[in-house]
């Protein structure tokens, strides 16, 4: 353990390796770049990019690539080595600043939901010197922007870089007006990323874990999370021994690996880092489910991200803790002690409230997926519905801020904007609410409705926007105003009353919840087509464009992906299921129906007295069982047909969620019954227990 100080971050040129191996001028050039988005002239380039190959190769690396997150929702590189051919049959090792600044991969075969054609092949990196360097399978990887000949964003860093710029924008004008100057205001994020871990000797021979990551069938084990003894439980040695070398692998990354535990189901677990930025946050939770899944190899274990590996189990999220803080460290949602400080913080709490009321859509468009769509609503995960947790003392506050009466808190403390304190309770001074979206902890806000193998980019480039556009409305207005204090309570009152519908601080799972959602005109998008309808409405078109975050064929093309990307999980998954229901369920029911036929005839060959009630009642239920599943099949094939008929990305999602996913429920029903009938040593592949319980 004593060798961790020295371990972390050494295979990540951070800001040490940098104030280490660049002359000073060009550090502080660097900085600003980093710190205030500075351009960089190609002279600082290339003696960064000279230090960075010096480094890299005392590392053991051989080439470099631009590494980036295409709409893909995984990373993308390509790999080219240091080496220059020198002419006289040797080579010397070069990576230069032009090298390190812009690089051209091929765009054509990348998502892109017709931003461009497939023989418009040519596309762009552009290096984000805001997120670290780092060495990876003896590779410099620089993180990096990806975009088209035309200069559209074709990734996922690109809007959420655009977004960081918004909200530092507009939180800078506000702080302005409370008398602060600020050069920088920062979105920070810390991204809980559950998981599970199963055996591979089990994985291997499950076809819907390999083809669709989760499981297309299951019957329930005897026991599943219901004795609660698992959350936080005894971790086992093997995962125990996986989870160390897990940390290692991350902290030599620079990733700051804090939290790990036993989630709520069997073999679930949780990972938890220390927060940052969100942009190097987003950066480092893709690296951690690559690492993830590549540590869990080396233990014979599979590390599985769906977000509903098993029915019947709570599912994985990850859990997105956002805030802003100023580059000073001033975190913009932490209750102050002045009266000065707790009108800002409530001006910005103000802000976020207002804008998670307005933009429900596009909070619940930013963690749409197939797979999402199985978890929200399920045992600890939120529900569709999207609504925000304050607590009982900071609602009590905004009710009194309403209502113009005085607030006396837990510590008999009065409040009135900007004359006396607002009570600066501790961050645990509220319960938490693990059923809500958009929950209030302290001093962020955790966003639980995020999917596990989701890049957690989507969801806070969309909450860097919104939020700036609140606090770009209020800014205009308050910019104006002759009276700032006069007008700061009045639009902070006026912002409370008219949002406060969003504030739900009770049971989301309920069903009296879902009625009062819907009396108070909340959106209840329950399936992904239904959210990524919205994604285009007019009101989406113009916020993205006026914070330029995306142009209307950006916007577009991401529909268009989401659409896609959508039918295409469904149609693998029902391909999927009809393969194995055909080439491994109905054959092993039919050997053990034989069988049983077999048992029948010898038992009544012998005599007609001896007993055959079990034998006839299994065979009769069986051959029902099977019957209507091959039924089911037969129908589910026609509609794997009819799905690649339907025209348009739009109508085959819709066709998809409505059609083609409560049908292949309907028809998991029954071979999970079948699997109940089965015996065991029948069954053509390792059952819940085993999976759950194997490790």
């Amino acid at each position: 353990m004593s060798r961790i100080p020295e371990l972390y971050a050494s295979m990540c040129f951070n800001d040490q390796v940098m104030k280490e191996r660049l002359p000073e001028d060009v550090y502080r050039s660097l900085k600003k770049t980093m710190e205030q988005g500075k351009s960089l002239n190609k002279e600082i380039a290339d003696v960064v990019a000279n230090a960075m190959k010096e480094w890299a190769i005392e590392k053991g690396a051989t080439h470099y690539t631009h590494w980036f997150q295409p709409m893909t929702g995984i990373t993308a590189e390509k790999h080219d080595s240091f080496i220059s051919p020198t002419g006289d049959g040797k080579i010397i090792m070069e990576f230069s600043g032009k090298e390190l600044i812009k690089g051209e991969p091929d765009a054509s075969s990348f998502p892109n939901g017709g931003l461009r054609a497939t023989f418009e092949a040519r596309g762009y990196t552009a290096w984000d010197p805001t997120s670290y360097a780092f060495i990876k399978d003896d590779s410099l990887c620089i993180p990096t922007a990806f975009c088209s000949y035309t200069g559209e964003a074709l990734d996922k860093k690109t809007p959420l870089l655009r977004s960081m710029e918004a909200i530092s924008n507009e939180a800078i004008r506000i702080l302005k007006l409370f008398g602060k100057e600020e050069k920088r205001v920062l979105a920070t994020v810390g991204a809980e990323q559950e998981y599970f871990l199963i055996d591979k000797k089990y994985y291997d021979l499950r076809k819907d874990l390999i083809y669709a990551g989760r499981t297309l069938f299951g019957a329930k084990p005897p026991k599943g999370q219901e004795m609660d003894d698992h959350y936080y439980g005894t971790i086992k040695p093997r995962v125990s021994e996986y989870m160390k070398e897990l940390d290692l692998e991350l902290w030599k990354l620079g990733i700051p690996a804090k939290t790990k535990h036993n989630e709520a189901a069997p073999a679930q677990h949780e990972l938890a880092p220390v927060f940052t930025t969100s942009n190097i946050s987003t950066d480092q939770n893709q690296l951690t489910m690559e690492v993830m899944k590549k540590v869990a190899e080396k233990h014979d274990l599979v590390c599985l991200l769906h977000e509903k590996p098993f029915d019947g189990v709570n599912g994985s999220g990850k859990h997105n803790n956002w805030s802003i803080s100023t580059m000073s460290g001033m975190n913009l949602l932490e209750p102050g002690d002045s009266p000065q400080d707790n009108a800002q913080f409530l001006l910005f709490l103000a802000a976020v409230i207002k804008a998670v009321d307005e933009h429900q859509d596009l909070l619940r468009i930013s963690i749409a997926s197939a797979g999402n769509d199985h978890r929200l609503g399920a045992n600890e995960a939120p529900p569709a519905i999207v609504s925000m947790f304050l607590g009982e003392e900071l609602t009590g506050i905004l009710e009194s801020i309403i209502s113009g009466e005085e607030y006396v808190g837990k510590a008999d403390a009065q409040m009135e904007i900007g004359v006396h304190a607002l009570p600066k309770f501790p961050k645990d001074s509220t319960d938490r609410n693990r059923t809500s979206p958009f929950a209030f902890t302290g001093n962020k806000f955790e966003f639980r409705m995020v999917g596990a193998s989701e890049s957690i980019a989507c969801a806070n480039y969309i909450l860097n926007t919104i939020v700036a556009e609140e606090l770009n409305q209020f800014a205009n207005h308050l910019e104006k105003a002759e009276d700032f204090k006069k007008e700061l309570n009045r639009l902070i009152k006026k912002t409370f009353k008219e949002h406060k519908r969003i504030i739900f601080n009770g049971n989301n799972y309920s069903d009296e919840w879902v009625l009062e959602a819907e009396r108070r005109g909340l959106l209840n998008l329950r399936k992904t087509p239904d959210a990524l309808k919205l994604f285009t409405d007019e009101k989406n078109i113009a916020l993205f464009a006026k914070h330029n975050i995306f142009n209307q064929n950006e916007i577009l093309s991401r529909q268009e992906i989401q659409y896609e990307n959508y039918v295409k999980v469904i149609n693998i998954e029902a391909l999927t299921m009809s393969d194995m229901i055909r080439k491994d369920i109905l054959p092993a029911a039919g050997v053990y129906e034989k069988d049983l036929i077999n048992i029948i005839k010898g038992k009544k060959e012998i005599s007609d007295k001896i007993p055959v009630t079990y034998e006839l009642n299994t065979l009769e239920r069986l051959s029902s069982l099977t019957d209507a599943l091959f039924a089911k099949v037969e129908k589910l094939d026609k509609l794997v047909i009819a799905l690649k008929n339907t025209n348009g990305a739009e109508e085959k999602a819709f066709f998809s969620s409505t059609v083609l996913v409560p049908f292949m429920e309907e028809t998991r029903k029954i071979a999970d019954e079948i699997e109940v009938n089965v015996s065991a040593k029948y069954w053509p592949f390792p059952t819940y227990g085993e999976l759950l319980y194997g490790v």
